[in-house]
């Protein structure tokens, strides 16, 4: 059985990075390298407002695990994508590929933030963060015990990088009030295309734990794949348990020209 991967401390190398993550693709083609990308930008300056080793940070510990994974398949996309994207699909896709390299980030948005969304609470507070972090390294998903200075850290790390994306605002006294979070339709195509071609199966697609980052259980994953098939995006079939997806499109280049297209 392979071993669970475990919580790191990326997220202090930047948040949700919303500008900076746009002003890297620009700069991105698929020739350079992490450490390319960074020579580039520090070159040219198209990066500001830090020192050399934050640029590092943020282009090698945060750019490059979000984006530059699968031989550097995300950030090709995103590139492609960039100019048809509303400010929301973008910053939802950003929040996609940001948990995937973020596992604290995303079990904290499917266990706290939609815990609290769903059990009405009206904001998401430091201990409530605090708590969920000193629960993960209880139960062994940290690589050592972090001292108490470094849990509430990742704390206001957590918070900050779910109000980035647009999860919750700004802080209060009390906390930082929980906000309307729903996934885009051009982002619930980009997901479910992504997860089918990288090998899920029909049935399984509908409970993969992506879409719990947007708060959907099985039947909304259904009824947002309806809605796909409604616009011609897919088609749906669905028996009871067994759903059978059609996938009009033969490659997740061709989804997005599609989508690039508008």
């Amino acid at each position: 059985m392979p071993q669970q991967k475990r919580y790191d401390t990326n997220l202090a190398m930047g948040l949700g990075l919303i500008d900076e993550t746009r002003t890297l693709l620009a700069a991105w083609s698929p020739e350079l390298s992490a450490a390319a990308l960074y020579e580039e930008v520090l070159r040219t300056g198209k990066l500001t407002g830090g020192s050399a080793y934050r640029l590092r940070n943020i282009v090698v510990r945060c750019f490059a695990n979000r984006f530059l994974v699968q031989d550097g398949a995300p950030a090709a996309r995103m590139k492609q994508l960039l100019p048809r994207l509303t400010p929301i699909e973008l910053r939802q896709l950003l929040f996609l590929y940001t948990c995937r390299a973020n596992l604290v980030l995303a079990d904290f948005v499917r266990e706290v933030y939609w815990g609290a969304y769903e059990a009405g609470a009206r904001v998401v507070t430091k201990e409530h963060a605090e708590a969920f972090v000193r629960r993960a390294i209880d139960d062994g998903k940290t690589p050592s015990r972090w001292a108490d200075g470094q849990i509430e850290r990742m704390g206001r790390y957590l918070t900050g990088c779910c109000s980035d994306f647009g999860l919750l605002g700004g802080r209060t006294k009390g906390g930082r009030l929980i906000k309307s979070f729903r996934i885009e339709p051009n982002v619930a195509a980009y997901l479910a295309h992504d997860l089918h071609f990288d090998g899920v199966s029909d049935n399984t697609l509908l409970t993969h734990c992506d879409w719990g980052l947007f708060g959907l259980a099985r039947e909304d994953v259904l009824a947002e794949l309806k809605r796909l098939s409604l616009k011609g995006i897919l088609l749906v079939q669905s028996a009871g348990d067994v759903v059978r997806v059609g996938w009009k499109h033969p490659s997740m280049e061709a989804l997005c020209d599609v989508l690039a297209q508008g």
